[in-house]
C-alpha cells in the first residue's frame, strides 16, 4: 500500500536529549548497558510448541482491523514524550518517526521506512524516516489511550528483511515508566528467520534486569503473514508464534500493572546495526489486525 502523499507537517516539539532518553531506559532487545540477565526473580524455559489459541475462558475485548484511518483517540503515531516526530536516541536509532509514514485502510496498516533525509523542527537531520503506532498517552498527558492488565495479546504481521531493519511489537507501562517491558516480537532484518523474545523488568531491590530467548524457523523468513502473541497472566507470560507456545517466563517479577501497545519499524541502532547498500527501501511492516482477549475481571 502506498503512503499518503500529504506534506510532512511537524509540530514544534521539545527535543529530548540522549541523556534523558538513556535515563528513560526505553529500548528494545538487549541494548541497555545497565541490564543484567537475571534468574533470581523469574524462571524461564523453552516450550515444545503445543497449540495455544486464546482459551475459552477469555473474551475478545479489543480488536483493531485497520479497515479505516486510525482513530486518533485510540492510536498515536509517536512516543508520549514527543508529539508528531520522535525517535529513541538512547538506542542510536537512525530513523525519525513521522505521521505520513503510517497508513491504515483496506484492512491493512502499513509502517513504511524510507531512505531519505528528514529534519526535526530544530533542524537535526535523520537519514531515514519511518512509522510507528501506539496506544500510549498523548504528549506528556495521562492516561494512555488504551491500556490493560493481563490478557492474550496477538498481532498478525508481515515483517521485512534487510540489514539494519528492526521491527517490533511490544508493551509498555501506562504510567510512562520504561519498565516493565514485554517484547511480544522483535526481529533483526539480517536474521528474518529468528524471533527475538524478551522481558525487561525491575527487581525488588531496584536492579534493572532482562531475560530473553531466540526461536528460529525458516518459515518466518518467507515474507508471508505470521501471528505473534503473548498470553499474560498473573505470574506468567507465555510467548506464542503462529498459535504455538515457544517460551514462558514465570515468577513474582511478571508485570501486574496496566500496559499499552506499540508497533514500530526502527532503522539502525546498537543492536541491529546500520543498513547497508543491499538493504531495500522503502521497507514496510504490515499489520492485518491487533487483538486483546481477557478473562473475568481482566485476568
Amino acid at each position: 500500500m502506498a503512503p499518503r502523499n500529504a506534506t510532512l507537517r511537524l509540530v514544534t516539539i521539545v527535543l529530548v536529549t540522549a541523556a534523558v532518553l538513556a535515563a528513560l531506559g526505553l529500548g528494545l532487545g538487549a541494548s541497555a548497558e545497565s541490564d543484567t540477565d537475571s534468574s533470581q526473580s523469574l524462571r524461564d524455559r523453552a516450550l515444545s510448541g503445543r497449540p495455544h489459541p486464546p482459551g475459552d475462558d477469555l473474551e475478545l475485548v479489543f480488536s483493531e482491523d485497520f479497515d479505516q484511518p486510525l482513530d486518533p483517540d485510540l492510536w498515536g503515531r509517536c512516543h508520549w514524550w514527543q508529539a508528531e516526530a520522535c525517535t529513541i536516541e538512547s538506542n542510536d536509532e537512525l530513523e525519525l518517526y513521522l505521521p505520513d509514514n503510517v497508513t491504515s485502510g483496506d484492512e491493512v496498516l502499513t509502517l513504511e521506512a524510507r531512505r531519505e533525509t528528514v529534519r526535526d523542527p530544530d533542524g537535526r537531520a535523520y537519514p531515514y524516516s519511518s512509522g510507528m503506532i501506539s496506544t500510549g498517552p498523548p504528549e506528556y498527558e495521562t492516561p494512555a489511550r488504551y491500556a490493560f492488565t493481563y490478557g492474550y495479546v496477538e498481532a498478525r504481521l508481515r515483517l521485512p528483511e534487510g540489514q539494519g531493519l528492526w521491527p517490533a511489537f511490544w508493551l509498555l507501562p501506562a504510567d510512562q515508566e520504561s519498565r516493565p517491558e514485554i517484547d511480544v516480537i522483535e526481529t533483526l532484518g539480517h536474521r528474518p528467520d529468528t524471533a527475538e523474545l524478551h522481558y525487561h523488568y525491575v527487581e525488588a531491590d531496584g536492579d534493572r534486569a532482562s531475560v530473553g530467548t531466540e526461536w528460529s524457523d525458516e518459515d518466518l523468513a518467507d515474507g508471508d503473514w505470521h501471528e505473534y502473541a503473548v498470553d499474560w497472566r498473573p505470574g506468567r507470560i507465555t510467548w506464542i508464534i503462529d498459535g504455538r507456545e515457544r517460551w514462558v517466563v514465570t515468577g513474582d517479577a511478571v508485570s501486574d500493572e496496566a500496559m499499552y501497545l506499540v508497533l514500530n519499524l526502527a532503522v539502525g541502532g546498537e543492536w541491529p546495526g546500520d543498513p547497508d547498500e543491499d538493504t531495500e527501501f522503502p521497507a514496510t511492516v504490515e499489520a492485518e489486525w491487533i487483538r486483546v482477549w481477557q478473562g473475568p475481571e481482566g485476568s
